[in-house]
């Protein structure tokens, strides 16, 4: 997918179906939904797809045990069959994730057990198997490292965990399956009105310059944490409807927690939950929930955040991880629906909010990944009505994702893995801590609209996330490889591998 076709095809159509703003998890699963509907489709991004929250999970697909708490049956049954959905039509990259709640007084082990009861009880057919006590010792064996000075037990019960990044590269490859087109770096810079209604864009490609006048019968604004950022496009006045919270993670060694299963701490000093999760070889700790004024594109941990996590896994862990120990941190921004920045946002609402201005542009606030698919349908379903388009039933429940295999596969190129290796340099890895290999840069940069080395180290592969280390030292060897298959000059080169070197920064702590 040579980026000088693409943009030739963007001239080439002189008005699109559905125009989509926001290349994150909901943009991209409203650009396959409205696809597969047969709708010709159209997704701009304004940096990298999944560039800001939608690359920063904390890498579950689940129905969230603690929106149980709170109350919020219906999201929690929602997302429990979504997680099914997932887990069939995207098997290379979602998978079943076993969690062990550490107990340690015998009151705790009681409700805990009730709760995922009710949890078992919401998931119905699509459970993943029961939750079930453990005596100490079978806790002890499920989670090794685990504090044993006063427990009591514990509790297992089943999840999903998922590499975030990747699935949103395979919608975006699906929605191309589907006839429609992404493009990376072209923000859109107006909306176009025709007799008071929304008709399109004016977006300009950051990498030429050039300007190009969209028109569209609906516009979907998907932007996340700056959706209000595109409502004000439409009308200068328009008011803040979300407040930004910002969520933090740590990435440790995997002796800290050896094993298959996972560790979830059901309640913080604050009051939220925290996961110890195995990820990518590695251990991932989080997350935090601080409110934010300001929407950065690279937010960073702050450091109240990070001794945070590290106190909070340390009172569960019998080795206490310190900041020396962090392998990468990283944060991300949620767009929680709610008025004003600055507020409490742990008890604002993750569900999502769809609505139409008086002039037609279609906005969505909230959400989050495991129900991206049902979001999207419901968005497209009020983007048919709003720009008039022929109402056509919704395909993406039965819908696998591009390189979807008929069996698991912990490799997330699933069928494409043949056609990657097939490239120049497949096994040649290019740095002794990862796994990425010379062919498989070749592969983002020809087949998945890679334009820089951070879009290689941060989402086509998980580099950065993993190791902040490896990944810069491996940046000049992908800008390398990225050269030859972008046609860079050397300059070029060298200028990707210094901003990537800048974003790198902030994922170290220590």
């Amino acid at each position: 997918m040579r980026r000088s076709v693409l943009i030739d095809r963007l001239r080439g159509v002189s008005r699109w179906d559905v125009l989509i703003v926001g290349g994150g998890a909901t943009g991209l699963g409203c650009a396959v939904d409205a696809a597969a509907r047969g709708h010709t489709t159209l997704l701009l991004e304004a940096h990298d797809f999944a560039k800001g929250t939608s690359s920063r999970s904390t890498k579950l697909i689940h129905g969230g045990v603690r929106y149980l708490a709170q109350g919020r049956i219906g999201l929690v049954r929602e997302a429990l069959a979504e997680r099914s959905t997932l887990l069939a039509n995207a098997p290379h990259l979602v998978h079943p994730q076993r969690f062990v709640v550490p107990v340690y007084r015998q009151w705790d082990r009681l409700l805990l057990g009730l709760g995922l009861a009710a949890y078992d009880w919401l998931a119905g057919r699509h459970s993943l198997g029961a939750s079930r006590l453990l005596s100490p010792t079978e806790t002890v064996a499920a989670l090794p490292t685990v504090r044993r000075h006063g427990l009591v037990g514990g509790i297992a019960y089943m999840d999903a965990r998922f590499d975030d990044a990747r699935l949103a590269v395979t919608l975006m490859r699906t929605l191309f399956d589907h006839g429609g087109l992404a493009l990376n770096y072209l923000p859109v810079k107006a909306l176009r009105h025709h007799q008071g209604i929304v008709s399109g864009a004016v977006a300009q490609d950051a990498e030429s310059g050039e300007s190009f006048a969209i028109e569209a019968g609906v516009v979907i604004n998907a932007a996340g944490v700056w959706a209000d950022d595109i409502r004000r496009l439409d009308a200068a006045t328009a008011p803040s409807q979300l407040t930004p919270s910002q969520g933090a993670h740590l990435v440790v060694e995997r002796d800290f927690l050896p094993g298959d299963a996972a560790l979830l701490i059901p309640k913080t000093s604050d009051g939220r939950v925290l996961f110890i999760i195995p990820w990518q070889g590695k251990v991932l700790l989080g997350t935090t929930d601080t409110p934010r004024r300001e929407t950065p594109l690279e937010p960073r941990p702050l450091d109240a955040e990070i001794d945070f996590i590290l106190d909070t896994a340390a009172r569960y862990l019998t080795r206490a991880p310190t900041r020396a120990d962090v392998c990468s941190a990283f944060a991300g921004l949620r767009p929680l629906i709610g008025s004003g920045r600055g507020s409490a946002t742990s008890s604002l609402s993750r569900e999502h909010l769809i609505q139409v201005s008086n002039s037609g542009l279609v906005s969505v606030a909230g959400g989050k990944w495991t129900t991206y698919r049902r979001m999207a349908e419901e968005i497209v379903d009020r983007a048919e009505t709003v720009g008039g388009l022929p109402a056509r039933a919704c395909p993406t429940a039965g819908l696998r994702l591009h390189g979807s295999p008929p069996d698991g596969t912990d490799d997330v190129f699933g069928t494409d893995r043949p056609a990657v290796d097939a490239l120049p340099g497949a096994g040649v890895r290019l740095h002794p801590a990862l796994t990425l290999t010379e062919a498989e840069v070749r592969y983002a940069a020809r087949f998945e609209l890679a334009r820089s080395v951070e879009d290689v180290l941060a989402r086509r592969c998980r580099a950065l996330f993993v190791s902040a280390s490896a990944a810069g030292e491996a940046a000049p060897a992908v800008a390398r490889i990225l050269a030859e298959e972008l046609g860079w000059t050397g300059q070029r080169a060298a200028e990707s591998t210094e901003a990537f070197r800048r974003v790198a920064e902030g994922f170290v702590t220590n």
